[in-house]
């Protein structure tokens, strides 16, 4: 058995659990916030057989879009001085860590 921790965009969190759970995936979502652009994402865990991690993947995959979207940034200049200008960064996608279950119990 091995247990799937996928973190995906808000953007995309709906469309991923709707269609994990369209093929029998039991999902739970947790509500995370990411370190680099300090914004709000989902955190899905899934449990599943080894035989059905790929399909996982998969489905994780096709409804986790890659985004470019336009963030401010700030620069200093010099003490005190800061400018405040956008800069383009890749948003989106997923990172998945898949690993062993040594037990699992439902109570």
């Amino acid at each position: 058995m091995k247990l799937i921790l996928a973190i995906v965009s808000n953007d995309d969190a709906s469309a991923v659990s709707a269609a994990l759970t369209r093929e029998n995936f039991s999902v739970t979502r947790l509500a995370t916030t990411g370190g680099f652009l300090r914004a709000g994402n989902t955190t899905m865990i899934v449990g599943t057989e080894d035989e059905y991690v790929e399909k996982c993947i998969d489905i994780i995959g096709e409804e986790s879009k890659r985004r470019t979207e336009i963030v401010p940034s700030t620069a200093s200049y010099d003490i005190g001085r800061y400018a405040s200008f956008p800069v383009e960064v890749q948003v989106g996608g997923a990172t998945i860590f898949v690993l062993d279950v040594e037990q699992f119990t439902k109570l």
